[in-house]
């Protein structure tokens, strides 16, 4: 069997799903895909020869332990396993994927919903899992099970596919969208993204300005409160943490303007549609303060040569940026290869898929 996952981008809401607001992500033609099948061996054995390693687990039935963090391809078998899952036999297979790694593209959750939908199709009792409930458990595998900060999006965009609106809290909500979208080039600055440090200091960061303000005001919401309210503030919190809170409510915004332009009955306005990514990521660089000087070089340079907008990907301070590029991709991949960029150009992808 062959199943796949693919990679995705965040076009709205970035830094925003863990403080409970809603996020607008899309699934992009870079993929993971894992070729598997039952053997009469117990354990797990899979080469991955695009990282030129290999892993192999031995297993007795029993809930596995972490000899590291991270143990993507263990936390998902200890999670089926509470679902009642049962793996008597073994499993042997192959991983490749075209997902850049390490640049906020989601490939571990990516990989994530690919290993566990492979795991209940050669399961005991074989069970067909929703995309839904491939995205939930992949979300406890990757997030909750080794206590890290971030939130849902990458594993309901990988696993869903196209575009999706996501809301979190009070409830998980969650909408497919079918816009027309265009062509997207997504460039890899091959820088190094801090993902755990910056997760730290803008969400925390900006739960601690929440908790203050709530005590000021009691009625204060991310949710409902304006930029003009937030003025209110201006002599409570530091430079900084106004500038972080205004951006957060900003991009807040941003987002709901942009559910309107890519549900519009009428068609997409690209051309707004492109200006409000690039309207995302000036927050992103001067509020949340996630870009980079090369990323920022790379953004311009797409524009530059003819794209729409874009914006940095991810948690940011490094890995990936992306612009609209529906006209002439070429010429805003090779602009942004002069910056130094590694460039690829996607298109909106389909979920996770099943092969025999």
């Amino acid at each position: 069997m062959i199943v796949s996952t693919p990679g995705r981008i965040c076009l709205f809401g970035e830094h925003q799903d863990y403080l409970g607001l809603p996020v607008i992500a899309a699934a992009i033609s870079r993929r993971i895909q894992i070729t598997a099948q039952s053997t009469g061996q117990p354990g797990f054995r899979l080469n991955l020869p695009d990282i030129q390693n290999s892993v192999s687990i031995e297993f007795d039935g029993s809930p596995l332990t972490y000899p590291q963090i991270r143990d993507y391809f263990r936390s998902a078998v200890n999670v089926l396993l509470r679902e009642g899952f049962t793996f008597s036999r073994g499993i042997e297979g192959e991983v490749r994927g075209n997902i850049p790694i390490n640049s906020g593209t989601s490939s571990s959750s990516a990989l994530l919903v690919t290993w566990l939908n492979v795991l209940t199709q050669l399961a005991d009792q074989p069970r067909q899992l929703s995309r839904e409930k491939l995205a939930e458990l992949a979300y406890v595998a990757e997030v909750l099970e080794f206590g890290e900060p971030g939130g849902m999006m990458d594993h309901y965009s990988t696993a869903v596919g196209d575009v999706i609106y996501l809301e979190s809290t009070p409830i998980i909500a969650l909408q497919e969208l079918h816009p027309k979208l265009g062509t997207f080039v997504l460039g890899d600055s091959q820088e190094p993204k801090d993902t755990i440090g910056i997760l730290k200091r803008v969400k925390l960061g900006m739960l601690s300005i929440i908790e203050r303000l709530k005590t000021i005001n009691p009625a204060f919401s991310l949710h409902y409160s304006t930029l003009t309210e937030a003025t209110e503030f201006k002599d409570i919190l530091t430079k900084d943490e106004y500038i972080l809170l205004k951006g957060n409510l900003a991009n807040r915004d941003i987002l709901r303007e942009a559910l309107s332009v890519l549900q519009a009955p009428m068609g997409l306005d690209h051309q707004r549609f492109g200006q409000l990514l690039t309207d995302h990521q000036t927050n992103l660089r001067e509020a949340q303060r996630i870009s980079t000087p090369k990323i920022d070089r790379m953004l311009e340079a797409a524009l530059n040569a003819g794209a729409l907008g874009g914006k940095i990907n991810g948690s940011g301070g490094g890995g990936c940026m992306f612009a609209y590029a529906p006209n002439k991709p070429e010429n805003v991949a090779e602009a942004i290869e002069c910056e130094g960029g590694k460039a690829y150009v996607i298109s909106v992808d389909t979920g996770t898929t099943v092969t025999s």
